[in-house]
């Protein structure tokens, strides 16, 4: 119903759908450093990639929003959603860069921890996009969504303050305490972000229903 109100080349859901794939992608590039270390450089130069692909997205989605005068749902609702998921990728752009900056290539087992959790959380917002454009009839799917969303960034939390207390205690290097603690509170950012996404769809659909 909503897509009918729409001129044919804009989609509104289509640019939530597209981030939120390249999300994905970014996440499954850092779990890949974390599997094999000696990709850093490799890795990084690639989410920096899907980070300006982004961007790109959400330049588009903004564009089409200031040209368009009926939108499938509130306009306020379009900016913000497109602005938390593009904070997403930069977040995860800004934990990867940091690695490299550091030469971060011993890696801690959190640093597992996070982008498994992280893949986990991009894919269920990927999940509730998706069916963000059909809302009136897949409000429970988009509610199960957004439930392992929030499931996923209490576990952000919770892997954040178990990295923080085992890194200080077993490091001894200040300046590697340092590096790492950066890389983990951007990392966790990127789960509250994920958090906020899914706080913006519960919003929509309630507005909607």
């Amino acid at each position: 119903m909503f897509e009918k109100l729409l001129p044919k080349e804009i989609s509104f859901f289509e640019y939530f759908e597209q981030h939120s794939k390249l999300s994905i992608e970014a996440c499954r590039e850092l779990n890949a450093i974390a599997a094999n270390p000696s990709e850093l450089m490799m890795r990084v130069n690639r989410i920096k990639e899907i980070e300006h692909q982004a961007d790109e997205v959400t330049h588009r989605c903004i564009d089409a929003l200031h040209r368009t005068f009926i939108t499938p749902i509130d306009r306020a609702d379009i900016h913000r959603l497109m602005k938390r998921l593009d904070d997403i990728v930069d977040s995860i752009d800004s934990a990867a860069s940091r690695m490299a900056m550091y030469e971060l290539t011993e890696l801690r087992i959190e640093m597992k921890q996070f982008t498994e959790t992280l893949i986990i959380a991009t894919t269920e917002i990927n999940g509730a996009v998706r069916n963000l454009r059909h809302m009136s009839k897949m409000g429970d799917a988009v509610e199960k969504c957004c439930l392992a969303i929030y499931q996923a960034e209490n576990e952000g939390d919770q892997i954040l303050r178990s990295a923080i207390v085992r890194l200080f205690r077993e490091e001894k290097d200040a300046l590697t305490i340092i590096k790492w603690k950066e890389v983990f509170e951007r990392l966790e950012k990127a789960t509250d972000r994920c958090e906020e996404v899914a706080n913006i769809v519960q919003g929509i659909v309630i507005e909607a229903s």
